[in-house]
């Protein structure tokens, strides 16, 4: 036997013992990094899983100041572009039957020139029909109309309507018109909403917005059951109407709410601050979820 036999097996081993305490303690470090990694995924999971609500900036009573006086300016227009730099994921204008604010070229030039989404709001009447045809918005939104009502007071009535609205909305969908009803959160609204075909739905959230209390959350449940129902239908959710800076929270922490349209109280607070910064506040409200 060489006598160097037992040094070298001697040092074997101890290089052996050696390379096997780095294995444990690189494993022990390894499995710790996983276990780090793990919960970061699952951390990322529940961040994706809750999506925040987009913002769709109404600039009809930009509008509305202009067509006080009947004169160009100010131009909602030139407004749509400050609100996509404050954050506008989309803007929205309703194109009313009487035209009290909204003005035709407003809706084509609009079409031409935003960079986000144009948000069409209409009536469902052959008029407005071959306007959207010929502007090719990114989506409409269906609403209820009165001459007489200073605001859109509630949401459409689809079951009287089944069959006209079926072929309506068909009718926008051949031209590649994604379409959403202006409704109330109630269960058979949203299930008509359904069956005639919507895309979306947007849910009226004025009664919401003017309640307080008790009755607030109650109407706020409703609404988030409303979400739940039409998502398990395959339905997109906006919703919308009388939210502001004081309200709007509890309603963009509804999970699945794809879009929130607001316009009076980002305008209103705009005549103080300016449109941009108003803009960008209500975004940091949704996106602070």
């Amino acid at each position: 036997m060489n006598p160097n036999t037992g040094l070298i097996l001697c040092q074997i081993s101890k290089d052996f013992f050696k390379f096997y305490k780095l294995y444990i303690n690189n494993l022990s470090v390894c499995l710790f990094l996983l276990a780090i990694i793990g919960r970061l995924l699952d951390c990322l999971e529940i961040k994706i899983s809750k999506i925040m609500a987009t913002l769709g900036v109404n600039i009809d009573h930009i509008a509305n100041v202009r067509q006080a006086r009947k004169t160009v300016e100010p131009d909602p227009v030139q407004f749509a572009f400050l609100a996509e730099l404050g954050g506008a994921d989309s803007i929205t204008v309703h194109l009313r039957e009487d035209r009290r604010h909204i003005q035709d070229r407003d809706v084509f030039l609009l079409k031409d020139t935003i960079k986000t989404k144009l948000n069409l709001e209409m009536a469902a009447t052959e008029e407005m029909l071959e306007i959207a045809k010929k502007t090719l918005p990114d989506y409409v939104t269906l609403v209820p109309e009165k001459r007489e009502e200073v605001t859109t007071e509630g949401g459409l009535d689809l079951k009287s309507n089944l069959q006209y609205l079926k072929n309506f909305v068909g009718n926008l969908k051949d031209s590649n018109i994604e379409v959403s009803a202006f409704i109330d959160p109630v269960g058979e609204q949203i299930h008509y909403s359904k069956e005639i075909g919507f895309d979306f739905i947007e849910l009226h959230t004025g009664k919401y917005a003017e309640l307080s209390g008790s009755e607030q959350y109650k109407e706020l449940q409703r609404i988030i059951e409303s979400t739940h129902l039409a998502n398990d239908l395959g339905l997109v959710v906006n919703a919308g109407h009388g939210l502001n800076f004081n309200n709007v929270k509890k309603i963009a922490s509804i999970d699945n709410i794809n879009e929130l349209n607001i316009g009076h109280s980002i305008v209103a607070r705009a005549l103080a601050i300016g449109l941009e910064k108003s803009v960008r506040e209500m975004k940091s409200l949704l996106t602070s979820i």
